[in-house]
């Protein structure tokens, strides 16, 4: 894996990674919007709405991230892990969560949604960028502890039980899974003992999936109609089943664009979480490698910059900046995953792709974090400054 990184950042041949991530990124926006403008109208017009509501709702959501992005970029980065900011965001988000839970909207059987009015916010995506700020800041301080044993690492529990906790009552696994994911991942690349990370997984982590399993039949459901995900296509199975009709359909280059059946009310928000599956059956297998291609490109590039950061040295802009990667990475793999009957169903989206202004504000956000972090990188070696950051 370093190997392959190396590669890239050192060959003089191909683009930087920023101008991969731009390019891939404005590429995959543009794509988005058309299939949202495709995948949202029947939806639109069974709820009475004019037909391309949700194609401008994405396209101001877009704006708005961009605007938040840029206003991300410009704060300097020692703010990024500054203790007493990083603990307001902290406060912030437990209070929204709980307010959550006490005021937000019920959707499809969950409570995840504070209703601002004109926009409806998810809390958990703000946790999962501000949670990768602070593992990556704990794992430099407190490197000696983590690299002795991870059970040295007891003072995450104070960080991560209320924000884990809080957003399992909502429920929402999906983010969950990602979170805590995320932090396994990091702690281990930071020189976690494998014996000891081995140990936590068979003690902590499958007990407690097996326990989320079987303890609701809701899960028990939809973990059945993902090994048989025909057995009954009118109830547990219908999205699934819808689902994979539709990649069925598209066959390699697809039926046309805004020539979807599935979209017709068979597949429910067709342009939320199976918004991949309507561009399988508009555009093909090419359509979705094509979608899958540009996530992959902005994933590289991402670790291309957290592997030249941590060249330098400069810990927790690496830590930081792969969080973010596996962040992304990880609903990329779980939404294409239970999208084409790989993985169980989950209310992930697709990064960049799938309508909805949370996940994109909040994705945009760490883009543009990212993105200062390479800026900066250069100045902060240059100055030999790389042991703060």
């Amino acid at each position: 894996m370093f190997s392959f990184l190396q590669k890239i950042t050192q060959s003089p041949y191909l683009p930087k990674p920023r101008t991969v991530i731009l390019v891939s990124l404005l590429t995959l926006l543009t794509l988005s919007l058309a299939m949202i403008a495709s995948a949202s109208v029947p939806f639109a017009l069974s709820k009475g709405l004019p037909a391309m509501t949700f194609f401008w709702s994405q396209f101001t959501y877009i704006i708005v991230a961009m605007v938040a992005g840029f206003m991300m970029y410009k704060i300097p980065l020692k703010l990024y892990f500054n203790f007493p900011l990083v603990m307001l965001a902290w406060l912030m988000v437990v209070l929204l969560l709980m307010l959550t839970l006490a005021f937000g909207d019920v959707i499809n059987g969950s409570q995840r949604w504070l209703n601002f009015g004109v926009f409806n916010f998810q809390t958990a995506e703000f946790a999962k960028l501000l949670m990768v700020l602070v593992i990556s800041d704990y794992v430099v301080r407190r490197s000696a502890e983590v690299r002795a044993s991870i059970l040295m690492g007891w003072r995450l529990i104070i960080w991560y039980l209320p924000i884990v906790g809080l957003i399992l009552w909502q429920p929402d696994y999906g983010s969950v899974a990602v979170i805590v994911a995320t932090a396994s991942i990091i702690l281990f690349v930071s020189g976690v003992p494998l014996q000891h990370y081995l140990s936590l997984v068979a003690a902590v982590f499958i007990p407690a999936l097996v326990f989320g399993l079987l303890a609701s039949d809701y899960r028990k459901e939809r973990l059945m109609s993902f090994w048989d995900p025909f057995d009954d296509i009118q109830d547990t199975d219908y999205q699934l089943a819808r689902s994979l009709i539709a990649f069925g359909r598209g066959e390699i280059d697809g039926v046309g664009y805004g020539n979807s059946v599935q979209k017709l009310s068979h597949l429910p928000e067709a342009h939320t979480d199976f918004i991949l599956a309507v561009t399988g059956e508009e555009l093909g297998f090419l359509g979705v490698a094509f979608v899958l291609l540009l996530e992959a490109l902005i994933v590289i590039s991402i670790m291309c910059i957290s592997y030249t950061a941590l060249k330098r040295r400069q810990l927790r802009l690496s830590y930081m900046v792969f969080g973010f990667g596996v962040v992304i990475f990880g609903q990329v793999l779980i939404n294409a995953g239970m999208n084409m009957g790989i993985l169980p169903t989950k209310g992930l989206t697709l990064p960049f792709y799938s309508f909805g202004g949370s996940s994109m504000l909040m994705a945009m956000m760490m883009i543009a974090m990212i993105l200062r972090a390479d800026k900066d990188s250069d100045r902060i070696y240059e100055q030999t400054k790389n042991r703060d950051y």
